[in-house]
């Protein structure tokens, strides 16, 4: 199968891309280098990657890379932790609604001239963020209020747009919904402003690497926004990869939506308790709680039934695994001023 994906040097999707090739599809990439910068990938040359420098938002450049792939996977977005959230909070909308068009235009006209048979569409856990039944099912996102940040929104539109895609021009779709994405190569972001928590500056406010780094550093008492109560499911970017996948070539995924997650609930202050032990064993852990962001859900746990039912997927990588691979990872990153 040839693939198109979008954001193809993001975090998330270094761990697909390399997924799809070692599971034998062709893979066209196609990435702007406004998040981190130019960066290399292990992959990059590999015989059935090819790369293509270029912004999603240009619908014609969109159509030459689509026109033989058989399906695509539209992930590039502006994206990042929670204060990304909201020191961008319209470009956030405007920008990534931008994007979400010049990739459904491109994949409806290829549709309906070539050879495209489905769109996958990355969506998000934050499109639940209004909700209140836990586990969260899919089909909840429709019939609790809408998310509140404008980042959940338009993640939430991007959903839409494939029921539109869909009802219009019979463009098959997955919507496919990761959960706290944990592994390696996320890095500080080109337009990220400094903020900091307590005396270190945070690595975009996603949870694991600020943590790390804020032990690392020698905080003590560590710094936790909020009361540390704030449940989510750490999935490991390895096993989110191989969900993508699976939504990908499985045509039982068809216009159908998943959640793609770990089943085990975390809370922030154990994440942080289970990473001081690891880095400051036989130190006494403490912790100080700071006024948390606006958009800080405290709740996200997904209902993981219907991916495991319908498609045979679970995320199996625990978050012990996860933290072995991720921390000396970020201790480098820290030596070489990448976080």
């Amino acid at each position: 199968m040839k693939i198109l994906v979008t954001g193809s040097a993001g975090f998330i999707c270094g761990y697909v891309v390399d997924e799809l090739l070692s599971h034998g599809h062709e893979v066209v990439g196609i990435d702007n280098f406004s998040k981190y910068g130019k960066i290399e990938k292990s992959y990059d040359k590999h015989p059935k990657y090819t790369f293509v420098e270029g912004d999603a938002k240009n619908v014609g450049l969109m159509k030459e890379l689509i026109a033989d792939c058989d399906t695509v996977l539209a992930s590039a977005a502006m994206i990042g932790g929670i204060s990304y959230f909201h020191e961008f909070a319209y470009d956030l909308l405007a920008e990534n609604e931008r994007i979400m068009a010049s990739t459904f235009d491109a994949a409806i006209w290829a549709f309906k001239n070539k050879k495209l048979k489905k769109i996958n569409v990355l969506s998000s856990s934050m499109v639940y963020e209004s909700v209140d039944t836990f586990p969260t099912k899919e089909g909840s996102e429709r019939t609790n209020p809408p998310p509140l940040s404008t980042y959940g929104f338009q993640k939430l539109a991007c959903e839409y747009y494939c029921q539109g895609a869909w009802e219009q021009f019979k463009l098959p779709y997955t919507v496919i919904r990761p959960f706290n994405c944990v592994g390696t190569g996320e890095k500080r972001a080109l337009c990220d402003k400094e903020i900091f928590s307590g005396n270190v500056q945070l690595a975009m406010s996603h949870v694991v690497p600020d943590l790390v780094q804020k032990i690392l550093k020698g905080q003590d008492p560590l710094h936790i926004l909020g009361d540390g109560g704030q449940v989510r499911h750490y999935t490991y970017a390895g096993d989110l990869a191989r969900g993508i996948r699976i939504c990908i070539e499985n045509e039982k995924a068809i216009n159908q939506d998943f959640n793609i997650s770990t089943p085990v609930s975390t809370s922030v202050v154990e994440l942080a308790e289970v990473i001081w032990k690891k880095l400051k064993p036989g130190v006494p852990f403490k912790y100080v709680s700071d006024k948390p962001f606006k958009y800080d859900v405290q709740k996200r746990v997904p209902d993981v039934s219907k991916a495991r039912d319908i498609l045979g997927f679970e995320a199996k990588t625990d978050l012990n695994t996860i933290l072995e691979e991720v921390i000396p990872w970020i201790k480098k990153q820290i030596e070489i001023g990448g976080i």
